[in-house]
């Protein structure tokens, strides 16, 4: 859309109500949470006995956990401002699930990368169990957000 001198007119950005925020902010964070589930299952074949893999493990969650936890606050706001108050609430539930694992999770890993450089054949089990858990709880929060798109 264009003005009477041929500029671009953003008008209709303008019209965008606090739900259509909303929903862009939930589809962000559909699309962050589904991408990094999917590129985490693969991970699983690595078996996690070397300090490479659980420093690459490692620094794909941290990655993961701090994008997931900017759009998941975005979410809770942009959800608080359309007055979808179980919405927000829901949202900064997976703003802090996601930063009370970023803590706990990172720490862990770090611990068992240690143990697992230093050849603890305990460490190997333990980190893959810890792998399996992140991925589980990852989708449970996935189908949370997928049925909070059902309310739109």
């Amino acid at each position: 859309m264009y003005d009477a001198q041929n500029r671009p007119h953003w008008r209709p950005l303008m019209h965008l109500g606090p739900q259509s925020f909303a929903l862009l902010f939930t589809v962000v964070l559909l699309a962050i949470t589904a991408y990094f589930l999917l590129g985490s299952v693969p991970l699983l074949v690595l078996k996690h006995d070397n300090p490479m893999d659980s420093r690459f493990i490692r620094s794909f969650y941290t990655t993961y956990f701090r994008i997931a936890i900017v759009a998941a606050v975005a979410t809770a706001i942009s959800y608080a401002l359309a007055g979808r108050i179980g919405l927000a609430l829901g949202a900064a539930a997976i703003a802090l699930l996601t930063w009370l694992l970023r803590r706990h999770l990172i720490t862990r890993m770090d611990l068992l990368g240690d143990q697992i450089q230093a050849n603890d054949l305990v460490a190997i089990p333990e980190f893959l169990k810890m792998h399996k858990s992140a991925i589980l709880i990852n989708t449970t929060q996935l189908f949370a957000i997928l049925l909070s798109l059902g309310s739109f």
